[in-house]
């Protein structure tokens, strides 16, 4: 049984314009338990989106009315809620740039039912995670446990209760993915973790050696915390091992 409570009724919107290929997966998805509807019109997304808001959107790159990017970017900042990128294309560029316009996973065409439920379920599981009455409850929930909520490393402060960081008191804008990622690779400072690690514990599946968005992501959180992209200091890549978060940078 995975993770992801199977008795809760987790709404997917499958934005794709191919019919056949939008049919078999909605009828796999709902086989295991999803509510799925289906858009097939990139022009009409944004706005089921905004009136139905899903718990997690599939979103097809190549659409007619709309392409997927753009429907991502415009939706983002009234919808919180995970975006799964489907790409015909195996050019990193269209995976880097789905990212960047705010997706939280993509996977490529033509993709197995079995991989794309193992995908969605890992993006709930992370917004079940997140869930309950908010920050207060995240922090007494980790204060239970002993854990540190918050990381402080001199100019650079990430709070995990508020879901928050900042730098020299200001606020950072991090998406929801940037922040697992910040955190995990913070709360782990002094040691090197492996795209694997990384892949395996923000995903919940594993790492196919292929899948760039880790990587996409350090970078794009270099610069937001004062790193130097070039010659970061606080987030070093340490060849063929992964990544090492500096704790005095």
């Amino acid at each position: 049984m995975d993770s992801v409570d199977q008795n809760e009724a987790w709404r997917i919107l499958i934005v794709e314009d191919d019919e056949r290929l939008a049919d078999l997966t909605k009828e796999y998805l709902e086989t295991n338990g999803l509510i799925v509807g289906v858009e097939p019109n990139g022009a009409h997304a944004v706005e089921r989106i905004k009136n139905e808001k899903p718990d997690l959107v599939v979103l097809d790159l190549m659409l007619p009315g709309e392409d997927g990017l753009s429907i991502c970017r415009r939706v983002r900042p009234f919808y919180s809620g995970p975006i799964l990128m489907l790409t015909a294309r195996t050019d990193d560029l269209d995976q880097v740039l789905g990212l960047e316009m705010g997706a939280d996973d993509y996977t490529s065409k033509p993709v197995r039912p079995r991989v794309l439920l193992a995908r969605i379920r890992a993006l709930l599981r992370r917004v079940k995670e997140q869930g309950g009455s908010g920050a207060e409850s995240a922090a007494a929930s980790d204060e239970d446990q002993g854990e540190q909520t918050r990381l402080v490393f001199n100019d650079l402060v990430v709070d995990k209760a508020m879901r928050e960081a900042w730098l020299n008191d200001e606020s950072i804008d991090l998406t929801s993915a940037e922040f697992d990622l910040l955190w995990l690779l913070a709360s782990n400072a002094g040691n090197v973790l492996s795209r694997e690690e990384i892949f395996t514990a923000l995903r919940g599946i594993e790492y196919d050696g292929q899948d760039r968005s880790i990587d996409v992501r350090v970078s794009r959180i270099r610069p937001k915390i004062g790193d130097d992209p070039v010659h970061p200091k606080r987030i070093k890549t340490v060849r063929s091992k992964g990544y090492l978060f500096v704790k005095e940078a």
